[in-house]
């Protein structure tokens, strides 16, 4: 099956076609991890985008369920140099290629993935089309032309809960417990979390510190929130430009200073919108497991896992009332802030990785110190 990308400015590669035998639109990104394909497939925060990944060799480990970070992938599109036609791991239960063809996704391989990532770096992220049903070029050309931009688009409410829903389950079987004897012992803290296009580990992160949480959609009033009596809200990831997030802006703004509050990616934008400061799209985005970032008040670094196409304008915030904590050793944008009066504190990161190291885990733990002096 031959298959086509066709990016708005007019390059175009050609490959071979797996997964769907079908078209898709979105905004294309790279990612640099080495591995954890299938939890990026699954995402949230990469609705609306075609992902190029810059590991050579994809699928070779197959797919499980337990790897999932959703219910289903969000990516558009998959590009890549080589995608394994068979799987070699002692977890897998399906073939990528099987995986991503159940959710019509299509694939395109066996194409100069170091060419197109350079010309993404150079240029910036680009719409684009990928096809394996042999529309001619010229023609996919003026479809990615035709794809709105991904600034401007709220996501976020489209890719969140509809219901809400509390969630149990704590670290996957594979993954050592951090926190001995957790699932034997009551929750001691129930929080509240936004999904914006909430990842799993996320839940899982928080579960196996000693919460309870409830999952509630990305449009819930304040108000509703604080009706449950939790004791932290939770600001999760998600895809989109967090600019037309009015309404959660709004929500925020009337939590602060009512409950402890932790913000993730699309929430630390959000954060940082509500209080009054400003958010700008990067050239090619942050993608990838491997991102140096300086914690500003240990001075230690820490190695990263990033999914995020805009950020917040450090300059355009109030320091009377913010502080700033973690900072971008690639391009210097802002990483992480927190309030310096009220319990609020964000990282643009993700510390529950998924994929990607551990090196920031201690957030979660700092969130729950926080609500315990809070309690007091």
């Amino acid at each position: 099956m031959q298959a086509i990308l066709a990016l708005e400015d007019g390059r175009v590669f050609r490959g071979k076609g797996y997964g769907a035998k079908a078209e898709c639109y979105g905004e294309v990104v790279f990612n640099t991890s080495i591995t954890g394909y299938q939890e990026i497939f699954t995402d949230p925060s990469y609705a609306g985008q075609i992902v190029v990944l810059t590991n050579p060799q994809i699928g070779n480990y197959g797919t499980n369920p337990e790897d999932n970070e959703s219910t289903r992938p969000y990516i558009e599109g998959l590009v890549v140099r080589e995608f394994s036609k068979v799987s070699s791991n002692w977890r897998s239960q399906q073939l990528a290629e099987e995986y991503l063809e159940k959710f019509k996704i299509p694939v395109i391989a066996e194409i100069d993935s170091r060419a197109l990532v350079r010309h993404l770096r150079t240029h910036g992220c680009k719409r684009g089309v990928i096809s394996s049903l042999g529309t001619d070029v010229e023609t996919l050309i003026a479809k990615a032309r035709s794809i709105p931009k991904m600034d401007g688009q709220d996501l976020a409410k489209v890719v969140s809960t509809k219901q809400r829903y509390v969630w149990e389950v704590g670290e996957r079987s594979h993954e050592p417990t951090e926190v001995v004897g957790v699932k034997d012992q009551p929750a001691r803290f129930h929080v509240v979390a936004y999904d914006y296009g909430i990842k799993h580990n996320i839940l899982r992160k928080l579960t196996s510190e000693g919460c309870r949480v409830t999952v509630v959609p990305a449009e819930t009033r304040a108000e509703d929130v604080l009706t449950l009596n939790p004791d932290g809200i939770f600001l999760s990831n998600g895809p989109g430009d967090p600019e037309p997030c009015t309404y959660a802006q709004e929500n925020i703004r009337r939590l602060m200073g009512r409950k402890p509050i932790f913000g993730i990616c699309l929430g630390h934008q959000l954060i940082g919108l509500a209080l009054g400061g400003k958010t700008y799209k990067l050239k090619f985005g942050h993608h990838g497991g491997n991102h140096p970032v300086k914690n500003l008040l240990t001075k230690k670094v820490e190695i990263t896992a990033h999914n995020h196409n805009f950020a917040v304008d450090a300059e355009s915030l109030p320091m009377s009332e913010v502080e700033l904590t973690h900072m971008d050793l690639n391009d210097q944008t802002l990483e992480g802030l927190r309030h310096r009066n009220l319990p609020l504190f964000s990282v643009q990161y993700h510390p529950e990785a998924s994929p990607g190291p551990h090196d920031s885990h201690y957030l979660f733990k700092e969130f729950v110190q926080m609500m315990e002096e809070c309690k007091r």
